[in-house]
């Protein structure tokens, strides 16, 4: 993927000196033909120094203008401006400083989470005079869901250097570049395709392996670890036809134990996900600070050293792929195989080696990434809970038995299983919070319904939150912040979810609803049989008192320091720890 050698931080400096300088100039050049017009000698030293003085007044100008123009436009349509956070600071610096002082401590989202009970859930944090709305009103996420919504180009910008112009990140309105790039990749995951399992099988196989010999030395295993494993794996072959083999490699062993023995795979491998995982990183710190998240990145693209081990990774399997579909067209007709790869796909469509790459690294981000990050919260909650665990096992046996390999019609008849994963999803979303940004100026329904409609302007970066959406009293009772697979299969069910099934979204909706959900449901079901959070979590409310992990989010969910977990066999029942 190639990019730039000037640094974000220079070419932004540089757009940004270029509209002021040449305002300026011909604001002088002006001012001194008209002086020279009516007799006078204007030296261009003192007037520049003016000029440019005005330049913070002109800045305030706007911003009081533009604080008018939003009341007017609010007015016309009947609706009122989205409540406002409000800093003790010009442009609420205290509060963007403090939330990112309490982003490495604090409960993931909370920051953001205390400001809405104090303003309704939806609020404009206002950042440097920029509207930054967030949300977590299911009406508001589904109105940008299936609606004239895009994907924000502030976002595009952001995750561009990663993930490039991918189905993620396809810009424009949801009518052309997005549906452009799920035309080309939907037809990839039908059911046909999604139901051969044999692949699952045969990972799933070697990653219980290694989880029994690492057990049986009695060590813990860093789950998170060990399922970005069988997902990478899993992925790249049903993806591109080529296995990373990463499960070849040593598994990590805890800090108490031995120090284990580096091998050329681990590294490779390890380094692949270590920079994979910073990327995100980076682009979630440029999402958090706006559109000013150049100025950050000066001397150079935060993004650039990561994406380079992450393509000397990936590059090789492109490759491998693009000649192994050159020699089949060669030497085949245009016939397609159920062994048809994405990528094999993907070059039937375009010759655009950019669009291959960009398309393919997006759904591996899907593939490996999301499943991962749910299947380690489904294995936290398992031990966390005990008797979801014997009943989980209970339903697994009475259908496929102990040594049986489980069927697409034996994952859809396993309605605890699914119970326990929608549950898992609702507590941990895999993409815990989303970006949009409005087209044009609209409105949108009060929460309040007393109240007049919200103001939502046109150009604005919209946050929507999955994570908080998923844990709210008022929508899923007064259990909410409790882990029960149950309120999927009893009158909760009826009573909260199905009159509203916009409060559960861990794989989005409407136009951008994900591709490779099934795919997602039966790769997780296939495989089911850290960093301790600080002390005083527990003085505090809801599921940060009790928590045992640490959850964190870049693009994605995860636990920070991993998932440490032990099992021991009793009676040949895998009992986690």
């Amino acid at each position: 993927m190639p990019r730039s050698w000037v640094s974000p931080g220079v070419a932004y400096l540089t757009r940004g000196f270029l509209s002021v300088i040449f305002p300026t100039a011909s604001s002088i050049i002006i001012i001194q033909h008209l002086a020279f017009l009516q007799g006078f000698r204007v030296s261009p030293w003192p007037l520049s120094l003016v000029v440019l003085g005005a330049a913070p007044l002109g800045f305030a100008a706007y911003i009081f203008m533009d604080e008018i123009s939003q009341r007017r436009r609010a007015t016309r349509l009947g609706a009122r401006l989205v409540p406002r956070v409000k800093g003790k600071l010009p442009g609420n610096l205290d509060k963007i400083v403090g939330i990112f002082m309490r982003l490495e401590t604090e409960y993931l989202g909370q920051p953001a989470l205390d400001e809405m009970k104090e303003l309704g859930p939806t609020l404009n944090f206002r950042f440097f005079w920029e509207d930054d709305i967030m949300t977590s009103e299911p009406q508001h996420m589904k109105a940008m869901l299936v609606t004239d919504f895009r994907i924000t180009s502030k976002f595009g910008e952001a995750v561009d250097s990663v993930l490039g112009t991918g189905v993620f990140n396809s810009d424009g309105n949801l009518r052309r570049a997005c549906r452009l790039h799920r035309t080309m990749t939907r037809p990839f995951f039908n059911n046909d395709r999604i139901r051969h399992f044999e692949i699952f099988d045969r990972h799933a196989t070697r990653t219980i392996a290694l989880a029994k010999e690492r057990f049986r030395m009695d060590l813990a295993i860093d789950f998170q670890d060990l399922i970005s494993r069988f997902t990478l794996d899993s992925a790249s072959e049903f993806l591109f036809g080529h296995c990373t083999d990463s499960l070849s490699a040593e598994l990590p062993f805890p800090h108490n134990a031995r120090e284990s023995t580096n091998t050329i795979q681990k590294d490779i491998t390890a380094a692949f996900s270590d920079a994979f995982s910073q990327a995100q990183h980076a682009i979630s710190r440029r999402i958090i600070i706006g559109s000013t998240w150049p100025m950050t990145e000066i001397y150079t693209d935060s993004t650039a050293r990561h994406m380079k081990v992450a393509s000397e990774f990936l590059d090789p399997i492109f490759e491998a792929a693009l000649k192994r579909h050159s020699t089949a067209a060669k030497s085949d007709a245009n016939e397609t195989t159920g062994n048809e790869t994405l990528v094999d796909h993907l070059v039937k469509l375009t010759s655009d080696s950019k669009i291959i790459k960009d398309e393919t690294l997006n759904i591996l981000l899907a593939g490996r990434d999301s499943i991962t990050s749910t299947l380690t919260s489904a294995i936290y909650l398992l031990a966390m809970h005990p008797e979801v665990l014997s009943r989980l096992r209970e339903e697994i046996i009475s259908n496929f038995g102990l040594n049986g390999v489980p069927t697409y019609v034996d994952i859809k008849e396993m309605k605890y299983m699914q119970a326990f994963l929608n549950e898992t999803m609702r507590l941990f979303p895999a993409v815990p919070f989303g970006v949009r940004e409005t087209i044009h100026d609209t409105t949108w329904t009060s929460p309040e319904p007393e109240k007049e409609p919200l103001f939502v302007p046109g150009g604005v970066m919209i946050v929507y939150a999955i994570f908080f959406m998923h844990r709210r009293t008022d929508l899923w009772g007064p259990d909410a912040l409790e882990f029960d697979p149950d309120r999927w299969l009893d009158e909760r069910l009826q009573k909260y979810l199905l009159p509203n099934p916009s409060i559960f979204l861990p794989f989005n909706a409407g136009p951008r609803i994900c591709l490779g959900q099934k795919l997602a449901y039966n790769q997780m079901s296939f495989v089911l049989p850290s960093m301790c959070p600080p002390a005083w979590w527990a003085e505090k409310d809801g599921r940060q008192a009790i928590e045992r992990f640490k959850p964190k989010s870049h693009v994605l969910l995860y636990a920070e320091g991993g998932m440490w977990v032990k099992m021991t066999a009793v009676d040949d029942v895998e009992v986690i720890q």
